[in-house]
Formats: structure tokens, C-alpha cells, sequence
């Protein structure tokens, strides 16, 4: 039987020696906890906050994830395509998922902002209508993504090939154009 949590704050708890007790967390506001290395599967977090927490490397499978943020949060190496993907609408603010896959993932909709998304793979991923506000997508993989309607207008270090991914009427700016033409090894003054 799964315990119902309604809010809740859970402030500076380590989840890495005991576990997060398997539950329904619904409008909970996770502060300062760590997870790193933890187990947070088998969850369900509905319109829930998770605030400067460390989740690198989290085991997430089949957990459910419905209208939760992520604000200041580490998310090195986090495999979100082992959760269970009948979610709705993420945000992540001002935090670190370098090294995370949504890997053939349905992300629509979500917005990055003020984040670190180096070598993030967004391979097959439908990302149409993602914006990612300030955010640096270093060595990011984009390959047989659905990019229609995203928005890179203040993204930075991205590279799209307009070959291989879907990119109509997603937004640029004149300085963002280079990401497209990376792979033809030409000079732009």
C-alpha cells in the first residue's frame, strides 16, 4: 500500500542513507535534500518543488512527474526516459542536468531556464514548443529530435543539424544561426 503525502516541506533530509518513503507526494516542496546516487523510483510527485536539491545519478524509474519544478537543482546523469513518461508539464530553473538523457522522450512544452544542459541527449525527442531561456547546451545531442515551434532565441553553444531534426518555425537569433551551420566546417565574420 502507497502512502499520500498532500503539503508537505521537506527541508535538508539526505535520502541517501534512508530512502524516500514510496508514496503519492502531491503539492510537496522538497528544500536542500540530497538524492544523489538514491532511489526515487517507483514515485508519484504531483505540482511539486524541488529546490536546490542534489539529484545526481537518481535511480527515477517508473516514477510519475506532473507539473513538478526543478529550481536550482543538480541533475548529472539522470536517465528520465526510465520514468514513466505519461507526465505533464516540467520546468527546470536554474539548474544543472549535463549528462542527463530524455532520450526519445515527449518533453513538448517544457521550459529550461538559466540552465546547464551540457552533453544532455535529446536524441528522438519531441521538444516542439521547448524554450530554453538562457541555457547552455554544449555538446547537447539533437538527432531525429522534433524541434518545431522550440525556442533557442537566448540559448547558447548548441549545434542542430537542419538535416536531421525537425526545426520548422523553431525561433533563432542571427548569432544562433552558427549552431546550424557547425557541421559544414565554415567561417562566419
Amino acid at each position: 500500500m502507497r502512502d499520500f503525502f498532500a503539503d508537505k516541506t521537506i527541508v535538508k533530509k539526505d535520502f541517501r542513507v534512508q530512502r524516500l518513503p514510496k508514496g503519492d507526494y502531491e503539492n510537496c516542496h522538497f528544500q536542500d535534500c540530497q538524492f544523489q546516487e538514491g532511489f526515487l523510483d517507483n514515485q508519484n510527485f504531483v505540482e511539486c518543488v524541488f529546490q536546490d536539491c542534489d539529484l545526481t545519478n537518481a535511480n527515477i524509474a517508473h516514477t510519475q512527474f506532473n507539473e513538478v519544478t526543478f529550481k536550482g537543482c543538480k541533475l548529472v546523469g539522470i536517465h528520465f526516459e526510465t520514468c514513466d513518461q505519461m507526465f505533464s508539464r516540467l520546468q527546470f530553473e536554474g539548474s544543472n542536468l549535463s549528462l542527463s538523457s530524455f532520450f526519445e522522450m515527449d518533453m513538448s512544452n517544457t521550459l529550461f531556464k538559466n540552465c546547464k544542459l551540457h552533453q544532455v541527449d535529446f536524441a528522438n525527442t519531441n521538444l516542439s514548443d521547448v524554450v530554453f531561456e538562457h541555457c547552455d547546451l554544449a555538446d547537447a545531442v539533437f538527432d531525429g529530435s522534433h524541434l518545431e515551434r522550440a525556442d533557442f532565441t537566448s540559448g547558447i553553444n548548441f549545434t542542430i543539424d537542419p538535416s536531421k531534426n525537425g526545426i520548422k518555425k523553431a525561433k533563432f537569433t542571427k548569432e544562433g544561426l552558427i549552431g546550424l551551420l557547425k557541421k559544414y566546417d565554415i567561417v562566419i565574420e
